[in-house]
Formats: structure tokens, C-alpha cells, sequence
């Protein structure tokens, strides 16, 4: 198993359009850290419709750049991925608690390479399943308008593979999340948190374990009509 550790830091913004629609946006740098070596950087915007008071449906796409997974390689070449992908929400209140399941399928389809070199386009590779799940725990409620000012986040994401191209690394990976998130308002939010990725390689013998240190600002803007 090889260790390894990394910061990302990352931008989320969400512009409601009105009571149904929503554009969700995100940029995320993924570097290491010792060595310092970029690793990922990602592009993603899905549009929401809520359906209902509790469930929601999304349909968006991934870009994805992808350095090389060792930080000592000596090659620079970035490989890029798109991945359009369809997801569901749901969300349950228990008390002050929040309970969030998240259910998405992605299908990857990867720039072509040849002599550590990018050649012709980009190839379909596989389908790829998530589930997330997610609870959120206020710590610090606002006297005045009673909105949550300091919330705890723990989340689980399991990853599995499927495709021809699959043969022995079904299980991806599983994310374990921790993290403090504080409101500044209703339009912004700061996030620190920690992350654990356990992922397998694609020779199904071998695994990354990488202890992640997560910065996130959210931004929300409302085009909605005021009332």
C-alpha cells in the first residue's frame, strides 16, 4: 500500500434560478505535498431540479486533468477526462440533524496516449457508480436568524467500476470526510476539513491510502424573484 499526502483547495458555487432549478459549479487544485507535484485539477457543472421537498435530480459534466499519481515521476504529461454523469439526492431531517444520500452514475471517457505523449481523441473507458452519504450536525445556531452558523460534516462515498475493461478492480475507492463548515451569511460559507482515500489500482493488487487536508469557500447566488 503506498501513502500518500495532499491539500486541494476548492471553489463551489450554486446559482439558484428559481424554486426549482439550480446551477451547481466547482473548481478543485489537487497538488501533494511532500514532494510538492500537481495531481488533479477539475472543472464540474451539473443543473438541479428539485423534485419535491426532499428529493432532487442532476445532470452535468467533469473536467478532469490528470497528473501523474506518483509526485516523483518524472514525466509531466496531463492526461484529461470527460465524464458526463446523472445523479439523485436525498435529504432527511432527524431533529437539528441533516441526512443527505447521494446517488450518481458517470461514464469516463479518457484522452488517448502514446510515449507518455497525447495522441488522437478521447476513448470511452468505463461507467463508474457512487453512493455518498452524509450528515450534517449544527454546532452554533445564529441568536437573531436562528440559520446554523457552525456545522460539523461527516461523509462516506463508496466508488465501484463497471465495464468490459474491468476485469479485477470493481471496488474504486472509498472517501471517509470530516470537516468544519462556518456560515458567514446566507450566500457564504468556509469549509476545513480532512479527508481519507482509499482507492485500488487498476491491477487489483495494490492500493493508495492518502490522508487529504480539503480548503472550500461556497458561494450561493439567487436569481429567484424577491418576495
Amino acid at each position: 500500500m503506498e501513502h500518500q499526502d495532499l491539500v486541494w483547495y476548492g471553489y463551489y458555487n450554486t446559482v439558484e434560478i428559481n424554486e426549482k432549478y439550480s446551477v451547481l459549479s466547482e473548481i478543485q487544485e489537487r497538488h501533494f505535498i511532500n514532494p510538492v507535484a500537481q495531481h488533479q485539477l477539475v472543472f464540474r457543472s451539473n443543473l438541479q431540479r428539485k423534485l419535491g421537498e426532499q428529493w432532487n435530480v442532476s445532470g452535468g459534466i467533469t473536467y478532469f486533468l490528470q497528473s501523474p499519481n506518483n509526485p516523483e515521476s518524472e514525466s509531466d504529461l496531463v492526461v484529461p477526462e470527460i465524464r458526463p454523469d446523472i445523479g439523485f439526492g436525498y435529504q432527511q431531517k432527524i431533529n437539528s440533524v441533516t441526512i443527505n444520500h447521494r446517488y450518481k452514475a458517470e461514464a469516463r471517457f479518457f484522452h488517448d496516449t502514446k510515449n507518455d505523449e497525447l495522441v488522437g481523441g478521447f476513448r470511452f473507458s468505463n461507467f463508474r457508480f457512487r453512493y455518498q452519504l452524509g450528515v450534517d450536525i449544527p454546532i452554533i445556531k445564529d441568536k437573531e436568524t436562528k440559520q446554523n452558523k457552525l456545522i460539523v460534516k461527516i461523509k462516506d462515498e463508496v466508488m465501484l467500476n463497471a465495464g468490459r475493461k474491468i476485469v479485477k478492480n470493481v471496488f474504486d475507492q472509498n472517501r471517509v470526510y470530516l470537516a468544519l463548515n462556518y456560515q458567514f451569511n446566507k450566500a457564504l460559507a468556509m469549509e476545513i476539513g480532512y479527508m481519507n482515500w482509499y482507492q485500488q489500482r487498476s491491477s487489483g493488487v495494490d492500493f493508495y491510502r492518502r490522508d487529504i487536508f480539503r480548503f472550500s469557500l461556497f458561494h450561493k447566488i439567487s436569481l429567484k424573484p424577491k418576495q
